[in-house]
This record gives structure tokens, sequence and C-alpha cells, in this order.
């Protein structure tokens, strides 16, 4: 077992720390490694991390090698170090307790985009104090509930649409648990996978599976990451409807059939992507936009993607699992420490 201890004497004053990372070495291959943290500076804090949250789209896509060369750039983490393919330090669900640094968030909740690593040191305007109504292990999902808040921005549905998200991965249910509770709007989640119908249920949305899904749509929000759900939600729009594509294919290409009702039915596809705020909040900026995130974690229906826990450090062998799809999972939960 590492130990994932984090030194210190008398409050907030720095003597060690080891840390541990988690590192992808070669696609396919991932390792832990040791971390020797510097004292934080002014201006920094130290977080003892407790839990991180593996996105399995993103990040099997990256245990895989498979992020696009033209896409090396646009597809860094905050504080990631080393390139794509590989080596290199990815992740960004993670959430810890201050335990150096800015007096104001000593033993603070916090939440950062930072990779998989027991112990870090970042500048105090990196991380976002989880509010005390969130618990800890939710609070991980931040990064994709924030995801889907940018969604709806671009999206930007009305009282009274019909809804369909397609894909029941971390970003499809978050954008459908938030969609869930519009006024007037009735969601359907669709997915190949009929487990889905419970995490649907749970969210407060229904459920259908690809072939039986409801169409004249107002807007179908795309998930899936394949052509056959793409191709799916452009048959379900009313004409003049909307398809968001939100998914991410990595290095695979997209095949669809445009010759039948898309030109006739004006139909349309929009991109959405978290890396830019929607320029329908111009008023926003990144920090409020996760914020709201987390305080829209405080309702417990969010529980419904967290679907599994490992510790740290089985982690090389959990990512080989989710790569593989031996081991099903929305958000997989990582613990550190005795939790």
């Amino acid at each position: 077992m590492i130990d994932n201890s984090v030194g210190m004497r008398g409050r907030g004053e720095f003597v060690t720390v080891d840390a541990h990372a988690f590192w992808l070495r070669a696609p396919g291959e991932g390792e832990i490694r040791p971390v020797r943290l510097a004292a934080p500076g002014p201006g920094e804090v130290l977080v003892r991390t407790r839990f991180s949250g593996v996105s399995r789209g993103t990040e099997t896509l990256v245990f895989t090698g498979r992020v696009p060369a033209d896409q090396h750039d646009a597809m860094r983490a905050p504080f990631q170090e080393g390139d794509f393919p590989a080596p290199v330090k990815y992740g960004y669900l993670s959430v810890g307790t201050v335990e150096a640094g800015d007096e104001g968030l000593l033993g603070r909740t916090v939440f950062c985009l930072y990779p998989h690593q027991s112990a870090y040191v970042v500048p105090a305007d990196a991380v976002t104090v989880v509010p005390d109504g969130v618990p800890a292990e939710r609070a991980v999902l931040a990064g994709t509930v924030e995801t889907a808040v940018n969604a709806l921005w671009d999206a930007a549905p009305l009282v009274g649409d019909r809804v369909t998200v397609i894909g029941g991965g971390m970003v499809g249910c978050a954008v459908t648990a938030l969609l869930a509770r519009f006024p007037g709007v009735r969601v359907e989640l669709v997915d190949a996978d009929p487990a889905r119908a419970d995490v649907a249920a749970a969210l407060g949305a229904d459920f259908a599976a690809p072939a039986d899904a409801t169409g004249e749509r107002d807007l179908v929000v795309h998930a899936s990451a394949t052509s056959d759900g793409l191709q799916r939600g452009l048959e379900l729009l009313r004409p003049e409807g909307t398809v968001l594509e939100l998914s991410w294919y990595g290095d695979r290409p997209v095949t669809l059939a445009l010759g039948g009702a898309f030109h006739s039915r004006r139909l349309g596809i929009r991109s959405s992507q978290v890396g830019t705020v929607s320029p329908r909040r111009a008023d926003r900026s990144y920090a409020d936009r996760l914020a709201l995130a987390l305080d829209l974690l405080a309702d417990p229906a969010f529980d419904a993607l967290l679907t599994g826990r490992s510790r740290f450090d089985d982690l090389p062998d959990v990512l080989d699992r989710l790569a593989s799809g031996e081991l099903p999972a929305l958000c997989h939960l990582i613990t550190y420490g005795e939790e």
C-alpha cells in the first residue's frame, strides 16, 4: 500500500511532503511514481487529496494513446505534465483538503482540476471551495457538471421543450440530470445499455433504447461518441431542430448519411466544448461556471453517476480495465488514505 501521508508540524507549518502521482508510461501502461513537493509559496496552497474521479470517456482515450496529434495542445489538462501520447500525467477531477498555505483556506475541502496525485501544491485561485452541503465524494463530479452547464448554456433549451440525450455516460447523465429540473421539459435518455434505465430513473428522466426513442424532438444532446448515435439524433429531430454535439471522438472517423431529411427538414448540428465559456454567457467566467457546478451538486440525484470505487494504488489496473470494457462505470471514484 502506498503511503500518502503529508508531513506537517503545527498549523500550516510545512516540513516535507512525499506524494505519489499516476503517470501513463506508454499507451496502455500506467504506473504510480513518487513526487517530491516544494513548500507552498505566497499565494499557494498544499492540498492533500481525498478523492479523484476517472472521467471514463476522455481518460480511456488518453490511456490508450488515441488523442489526435492535431489536438495535443487543445486537450492539455490544467497542471498536466508530459505530452501526449506518453509519458503524461493526466486527470482533472480532484477533491482534497488544504493543509498549508493561504490561511483563509486551511482545513477547507476544495475541488481542483488536477491529475491523479496524492498531494499537490497549486495557486490558491486554482482551487474552489466545496459548499458545505456537497459531500466530498460527489464533488469530484464538478468538472463533468461544469461541462453540462456549458452545454446547456450553448443549447439554451426553452420551457416545455422536448429533449433527448443520447449516450448515458458521465457527460450525458450530467446533462440529463440538469434538464430533468427544467420547468416543463420532459427529457428522455437514450442508450444501448438497458442498465442505464435505472440511472435515468434516479435522475428523474425517461429512458429508451435507440430503436424505441421518441421522435419530433426540439433538441437532441448527443454524447455517445458514435456515428450511429449522432445519426439517430438527427432522425429524432423535428423540422429545424438541432443536435448539440458533446462527444469527443479522439482519432475515430465519423460517418453520417446526410442525403435524406437533413436538408429538407433544415436540421442543425452544433458543437459544444467546455474549454470555452459559452458565448451565450459572456458575462460569466470560468470560476463562475465551476462554482455553479459545485452548487448544483447539492442535489443527491448526482450520486447515481458514482458507480464504483478503488484505491489510488490500484489506478493503473483500474484504467486498463475501464479501457478494455471489463469494468463498466460512469464515474469511477479513486480513494486516498483511509477513505
